[in-house]
Parts: C-alpha cells; sequence; structure tokens
C-alpha cells in the first residue's frame, strides 16, 4: 500500500526549552576558588560567600525567606483568629452542633488538618519526594472554610443586599490568600530543590480548555506508553490525523481501507507511530520467512551429516577389508617359503645318504664328503631356523593385521555410535524446534487473546457499562479462557488477585459472570 508522502519526521512544536537556571544568583566571591562544599559556618562579613544551605542561598536571601515564612505564618494565624469565632458560632447555630465547645474543635480541627497538609506537603516537596495529590484535600478543606466564612456573614432572614455580598466575600478573602501564598511558596521550594533536574513540559491548560476530548487521550498515551515529551505526543496526534485524512483522500472513507492500511489507526491508543503499525505485517512475514529458512538449513545440514556419516562408514569398512586382505595374501607368501625351505632340506638329505654310500669306497671322499655333508647340514639348520623365525614374523604380522582388523571395527562402532549421537542430537533440535514453534503458538493465541479482550474492551466502552458490570464481564472472560466455559474450574484466587478484591466479591463476580454466560454472552460478539 502506497499513501502520499506523510510528515512522519517529529519535529519540536515550540521553542527549545530553556537551559535551567540556577537555584540563586550569588554575588560574586573575592576568591578566585569557590568555599568548600562542606562547609557549615559562616564567612565573615563583607566576602559574599555562600552559607551552606538547601539551593546555596546568601544571608540576604536567607534573611528574605525567613521574612516570607514569618509573614506566611501570621497571615495562617489571622486566617485562624478570624474565622475561628465566626465558624464556630455559626456551626453551633446552625449547624447543629450540641454545644459551642464542639463547635470550636471542629473549627481547631478543620484549621490545623489544613496546616498539617500544607506543611507535610511542604516537607515532601523540600526533601524531593513531592505527592502530587496532597494538594486536593487541603483544596477541599480550605474551599469549606471559605465557604463556612462567608456563610457566617450571611443575612439570618430578608434578601441579600449589596453590602452581604462584600461581607460573605470578606470573610473568604485571608484563606484564599493563604492558600496563594502557599501555593507559590511550594512553587519556589520545587524551583530551588530541583534547579538542576529538567523536568519534561505537560499538556497546557489552554489545551485542556479548548479541545479536553482529545487532550485527554493524548495525555493517557502520554502516561501510558511513556512518551517522553507533550511536543512528542502532538506529533503523534497529528501524525495519525494526517493519515486518517490521506486514507480518506485515497479510499473515500475510512471504513474502505484494507486492514493492513487501517493498523496506524488501530494501534494509535497503544502509542504507535504510523510507520511503526505500517511495519508490523512486514516484520511478521519476516520472522515467519526466517523460520521457514532455518527449518530449511537445519534440514540441509542434516542430509549433509548423513551423506558424511555414510560416507566415513564406507571408508573405515574399505580399510578393514584391505587390511584383511594384506594379511592373508602375506601368510600364504610365508607358507610358501617355508615349504621349500623343506624340500632343500630333504635334497640335502639325500645327498648326505649318498655321499655316505661314495665314502665306502673312499675313505678320504668320504671324509671330504661328511665334511661337506656336515656343512650342508649346518647349512639346512640355519636354513630351518631362517624359517622359522621367518615364520614367526609372519604370525606377528597376522596379529597386526588382525589387531588392524579390530581397530577399524572399533572404529566402525565408533562411527556408529558417532551417528547415533547425531540422530540424538537432530531429534533434540527437533524437539527445540517443536518447542519454538509451541511458543509461538502460545505467543499467538496471547496476542488473539490480547486482541479479543481489547474487542471486549471497546464494545464494553461503547455500552457505558458501570465499572462492576465491566469486571463481571472480564470474570466471565476468564471463566471462557481459563475454566473453559464453566465457574467453578476458574479459582478464586484468580480473580482475587485480578481485581484486588475480597473472597466473598470475588465469589459474587464469579456468580454474576456464570449467569452471563449462560445467557449467551460472547465476548467476540459485539
Amino acid at each position: 500500500m502506497t499513501l502520499t508522502t506523510l510528515p512522519l519526521s517529529k519535529q519540536p512544536t515550540g521553542p527549545a526549552p530553556a537551559p535551567p537556571r540556577p537555584a540563586s544568583d550569588a554575588p560574586p566571591t573575592t576568591s578566585p576558588t569557590a568555599a568548600p562544599a562542606s562547609e557549615t559556618t559562616e564567612t565573615a562579613p563583607g566576602t559574599g560567600r555562600r552559607w551552606s544551605l538547601p539551593g546555596g542561598l546568601t544571608r540576604g536571601q536567607t534573611a528574605a525567606a525567613a521574612a516570607i515564612v514569618l509573614a506566611a505564618l501570621t497571615l495562617a494565624g489571622i486566617g485562624l483568629y478570624l474565622s475561628f469565632e465566626h465558624v464556630a458560632a455559626f456551626a453551633h447555630d446552625r449547624l447543629s452542633f450540641a454545644t459551642l465547645g464542639k463547635a470550636r474543635l471542629f473549627t481547631v480541627g478543620v484549621d490545623v488538618g489544613i496546616l498539617v497538609l500544607i506543611a507535610l506537603d511542604l516537607l515532601m516537596t523540600w526533601l524531593r519526594r513531592p505527592i502530587a495529590w496532597v494538594r486536593f484535600p487541603v483544596w477541599l478543606l480550605t474551599g469549606a472554610t471559605i465557604v463556612l466564612n462567608a456563610a457566617s456573614a450571611a443575612p439570618t432572614a430578608g434578601a441579600w443586599t449589596a453590602l452581604d455580598y462584600v461581607a460573605s466575600f470578606a470573610h473568604g478573602i485571608v484563606p484564599v490568600l493563604f492558600i496563594a501564598v502557599v501555593e507559590i511558596g511550594k512553587t519556589a521550594i520545587k524551583r530551588v530543590v530541583s534547579a538542576d533536574t529538567a523536568t519534561a513540559p505537560s499538556v497546557p491548560l489552554s489545551r485542556w480548555l479548548l479541545a479536553p476530548g482529545p487532550t485527554f487521550g493524548m495525555w493517557r498515551r502520554m502516561k501510558l506508553w511513556d512518551l517522553s515529551t507533550y511536543a512528542e505526543a502532538v506529533d503523534l496526534y497529528k501524525e495519525h490525523l494526517v493519515y486518517r485524512v490521506m486514507l480518506k483522500r485515497q479510499y473515500g472513507s475510512v471504513k474502505n481501507a484494507p486492514a493492513d492500511a487501517l493498523l496506524p489507526l488501530t494501534m494509535a491508543r497503544y502509542g504507535l507511530t504510523v510507520a511503526e503499525a505500517l511495519a508490523l505485517p512486514q516484520d511478521a512475514e519476516k520472522r515467519a520467512q526466517a523460520l521457514r529458512d532455518a527449518e530449511e538449513d537445519a534440514r540441509v545440514a542434516e542430509e549433509a551429516r548423513k551423506a558424511e556419516r555414510a560416507a566415513q562408514a564406507e571408508i573405515a569398512r574399505l580399510k578393514a577389508a584391505g587390511a584383511v586382505k594384506a594379511a592373508r595374501t602375506e601368510v600364504e607368501a610365508s607358507t610358501s617359503r617355508a615349504e621349500v625351505l623343506a624340500a632343500a632340506d630333504v635334497a640335502a638329505a639325500e645327498r648326505a645318504a649318498t655321499a655316505e654310500t661314495e665314502a665306502l669306497e673312499s675313505e678320504a671322499a668320504a671324509r671330504a664328503d661328511a665334511e661337506r655333508a656336515a656343512a650342508e647340514h649346518r647349512a639346512a639348520e640355519a636354513r630351518r631356523r631362517a624359517a622359522e623365525a621367518d615364520e614367526a614374523a609372519t604370525e606377528a604380522r597376522a596379529r597386526e593385521a588382525e589387531a588392524a582388523a579390530r581397530a577399524a571395527e572399533d572404529e566402525a562402532r565408533a562411527a556408529a555410535t558417532e551417528a547415533h549421537a547425531e540422530e540424538t542430537r537432530r531429534r533434540a533440535a527437533e524437539e527445540r524446534q517443536r518447542a519454538a514453534e509451541a511458543d509461538e503458538a502460545a505467543a499467538e493465541a496471547r496476542r488473539r487473546a490480547a486482541e479479543a479482550e481489547r474487542a471486549a474492551v471497546e464494545a464494553e466502552d461503547e455500552l457505558t457499562l458501570s465499572p462492576r458490570d465491566r469486571k463481571i464481564r472480564k470474570v466471565a472472560r476468564m471463566i471462557l479462557t481459563e475454566g473453559a466455559g464453566h465457574a467453578e474450574h476458574l479459582p478464586l484466587e484468580s480473580v482475587m488477585s485480578a481485581f484486588g478484591v475480597s473472597q466473598t466479591t470475588a465469589s459474587e463476580y464469579r456468580a454474576a459472570a456464570a449467569q452471563i454466560i449462560a445467557e449467551g454472552y460472547d465476548p467476540e460478539v459485539r
């Protein structure tokens, strides 16, 4: 799908934030080196060095801050004094407090509560651990004090006059001033202690007033998906608006656009940009293609390993056969040499007998023949011993051939063992692949469940259900997914942990969810 080029690059929508100002502008020191941070005592007058105080305030700034704090406390005391008797009398006469003492105790409790909450808020801000919601009960209690003070000046009978309105307004001026001083002081403390911390700009108040609905959606995405700056959230919002306009321009209506083209609008609530949403199908296809390529590579590698193992086994078999054949040939050759030597010995014996016969004819010739026969006998004995040595060597070579054959057999068995191990590894790889496929299927199931949950939540948003009905429907979806449609198969602990409710409430939710399932509730049907 191709669309007209969209302004996808995020540009800053406002001027670049100025670097944080220092907590205070200290006067220059007379020494070129600054005082150590650990110095805790006051320096000599006229040097202009700072005290080691939070924010690095000078003595003059510290005195001004102390004077402001005293003035604020004085203002608080004046407010308490002015409102004490008026509110106490009004509470006793008009608010049905039994005695004047109880009415005064009520007034003191409200004023002390305001002061405690304000002191806690200022302290946590000073410690750089502010609690944002503390100011709301302070405003509520102060508003109640203002209303009570104004009501105490209201006429008990007759119509209101202009002077009555002025009196009611005058009774509420001091509390308003006190709250204004507290808020300004809190802001000042925050700027002093957090001067070196760059804070991300929040959504401007003007945008909340001019476009509350879209602004709430933008603020919600900033909080849910951790968008770092307001400018980034504005760029993302504008990007989706422009993309919607381009879809209308290309297809006539957003409803006519294909599903892949609607992905940026569907995924906008999850903080995805147009480019990221459009890339989701390609990413899924790439992951599927990578899985297919891995399977094909594994199959080719397995075939190559099988061919290599078969070749190694055939080589080992041929080596063993050649060694056996060589040993057999050597044994046959040794046997032939032994037969020749034996025939030579027989001929020598015959010649010795002939020599003895001839010795009867001539003693000298006999002696000569005897000596010659003895020499031939010795030569025959030597040849016999040589034949025995050859036979022993032949037997040794035969044993070596047998050892070589056994080694070849061992190599063949080792090759078979390696083949078995490789088969085991292949099966393990297949098991891992099946496990990966199972994980992929489980992830796909979780994704589908998340989409179903999201569709159910959207349907509930359209129906404007109450929070309790939403929880009951969510329990019904848990019964359908985790309990196979049977309410008793869903443990109460799952419901208690999902909503943080007691066992009794969880049982009520499960019973109500079982009832709407019995009535035909289907989370996929809007």
